[in-house]
């Protein structure tokens, strides 16, 4: 033992001036390692590669088993290690040597974490190019056929494809930074990576499916900065999508997804994102959603008992989308019993307003698809027998958020020669008592997203001249009686309304001269400008005064005269405006029946010229 302590000394001696000497050397990238053989010291000094491929001698792994041996005789461990020159250093040398190799341990892990972070910075910097891109679909692709062998192969053991699960489950995360450069989506096309995603949808773990849902939200939604190329990518990768049936594969999904649980209701949200992106870049994908299923299951949504959430939002948003510009899908909703859903889900705002913006919405969203609904005539026949007439009553009457939609869905429904039924019936239920206050005195505007007072009078004239048209000689004459009571007080609103859109459309007009100079418009675009500036609200409200001169009392023609005598007013703006509205009917599917209105009309501004 005397001559390991002389050697001791001498060798703590020679590491003291190792350490000297690594100390001059560190800046020139001289790492410093510390190997205990015994009570020797060693020093070496090696650079970064060297370091990584070293192996310490089999004489530690000895003391290290030998070690393991004595766990059963730990009386005897302690002697032996030690006569071995295993055991423990005095206590200054090993102090020094202690912190010296904590410093250098510390400093080999600092350059190894920067090296680590140079190589990823070398994998991630610059722009995803089409070289890397094939690279990075080459990976998943291996995945996904790594986790369908798996799962062939074991399909009651789901331990053996656990991991490749989540391999595959890293690649789809991994493909997001594609969402970036949306120029490469047709190569992303033409390499069959979309066909590869649209059979995730289906993975039986919903984890998957939902992160690929994820990636596909991220990568249809555009930017409208994106330029040219980028525009031509989102077409290509729509394309796609659209060939490998996405909407029925999303519909297929969807029904699988528990929205009790955060992720998949998450799910269910970006995949009806996934649709309102499409439908901004194709809008033919609307008629997709009838045949795909799509529109059944909006409709079950709604229905469902489920508190309001923003995923009940999205859903009345998809529906309103799928719903405006397709008439097969109104025809569809009429036939899957969708009116009397939309009746139901609205009724809840009868008497109640909504309790929240988000809610509020959702209300008119469901107002706006039951306005398109009745577009098509069979519609207008379901929301009669499914009284929806009387509901829209009842909420003009309550005065509540939803007063402004039950008026524009009530001029919807009443318009135009097929909306006869629903004109008597409404007279018959004394709708009459609930259109002509608001015809008298319009309301204030409900909030942001309200009416404003000339949406409001629009579709309260047009309302009043449906009621005119299509009414039956006994509902009519219980209408043409209204401008008679308390002293004609309806005929002197009216003679306000015309002089009100009178002084609008001269201000249109005026203006106008010098636009359609500036801008070349033509005369049909001239005329649409003047509609928007006031003249079709006006064309209205002169339509009611001609109709209830010419066919009602005299005392309604004494009181107009009467009061466009004070007004310094000529019968012929009137006579004028009506002529123009009468040649200008817009095109309709039933050329009788517009033939027939525009006889109607000259035919009362005969009576009217000549009574």
């Amino acid at each position: 033992m005397k001559g390991y302590d002389d050697d001791d000394k001498d060798n703590d001696n020679d590491n003291d001036d190792d350490d000297a000497e690594v100390n001059k050397t560190f800046g020139c990238r001289v790492l410093l390692v510390h190997l205990r053989l015994g009570h020797f010291v060693v020093v070496f000094t090696m650079d970064v590669g060297e370091l990584l491929s070293f192996k310490p001698e089999m004489a530690v792994k000895r003391a290290a088993e030998e070690e393991e041996e004595e766990k059963e005789r730990p009386g005897r461990k302690r002697g032996r290690l030690e006569v071995r020159g295993l055991g423990p250093l005095p206590p200054t040398p090993s102090s020094n040597l202690g912190v010296a190799s904590a410093q250098t341990r510390q400093i080999v892990e600092e350059k190894l974490q920067e090296l680590d972070e140079q190589e990823n910075a070398e994998e991630v910097d610059g722009p995803l190019d089409e070289t890397k891109l094939k690279k990075m679909i080459l990976g998943f692709e291996k995945r996904v056929l790594k986790n369908q062998e798996l799962r062939i192969k074991f399909p009651d053991d789901p331990r053996k494809f656990m991991e490749s699960e989540l391999e595959l489950n890293e690649a789809v995360e991994e493909l997001h930074v594609v969402a970036t450069v949306p120029h490469l989506y047709p190569a992303l096309v033409e390499l069959g990576t979309v066909k590869s995603l649209l059979a995730l949808l289906s993975h039986d773990n919903t984890d998957i499916a939902i992160a690929v849902v994820d990636l596909l939200q991220e990568m249809t939604e555009v930017d409208e900065n994106e330029g040219q190329e980028g525009e031509d990518g989102h077409e290509a990768l729509t394309a796609g999508l659209l060939e490998g049936q996405v909407v029925t594969i999303i519909v297929h999904n969807l029904q699988r997804l528990d929205e009790g649980q955060k992720a998949e209701s998450d799910g269910v949200h970006n995949s009806l994102g996934i649709i309102e992106n499409l439908a901004d870049v194709h809008t033919e994908i609307c008629t997709e959603a009838g045949p795909g299923g799509l529109l059944a299951w909006l409709l079950r949504r709604l229905r469902s008992k489920m508190p309001f959430d923003a995923n009940k939002l999205y859903a009345s948003e998809i529906l309103a989308i799928c719903i405006q510009g397709s008439e097969p899908n109104r025809r569809l909703v009429g036939e899957m019993d969708g009116i009397d859903v939309l009746l139901q889900q609205l009724a809840v705002y009868k008497r109640h307003d909504p309790a929240s913006n988000e809610e509020q919405e959702m209300m008119e969203n469901l107002f706006d698809t039951l306005s398109s609904c009745l577009m098509l005539v069979s519609n207008r026949d379901l929301f009669l027998r499914g009284e929806g007439l009387q509901l829209m009553n009842l909420m003009l009457r309550e005065k509540k958020l939803s007063r402004n939609g039950a008026l524009r869905v009530l001029d919807h429904a009443l318009t135009g020669p097929e909306g006869g039924d629903n004109c008597n019936k409404f007279v018959e239920i004394l709708g009459l008592r609930t259109i002509f206050p608001l015809f008298m005195k319009t309301p204030a505007k409900h909030g942001n997203k309200g009416l404003t007072r000339d949406q409001h009078e629009e579709h309260v004239v047009s309302i009043i001249v449906s009621l005119l048209r299509n009414c039956r000689p006994n509902q009519r004459s219980r209408l043409i009686n209204k401008f008679t009571e308390n002293d004609h007080e309806k005929v002197d609103r009216l003679l306000e309304l015309h002089f009100k859109y009178l002084e609008k459309v001269l201000a249109t007009n005026s203006a106008l001269e010098e636009q359609a100079k500036a801008e070349n418009l033509d005369e049909d675009e001239q005329y649409l400008r003047r509609l928007d500036g006031g003249l079709f609200s006006l064309q209205l409200v002169d339509h009611i005064m001609l109709d209830v001169c010419a066919t009602g009392p005299p005392s309604i023609k004494r009181r107009v005269l009467k009061i466009l005598n004070l007004r310094n007013a000529s019968v012929k703006t009137i006579k004028n405006i009506m002529r123009e509205y009468a040649s200008n009917l817009g095109e309709s599917t039933n050329s009788e029946s517009q033939a027939e209105e525009q006889d109607r009309i000259l035919d009362m501004l005969d009576k009217f010229q000549n009574t």
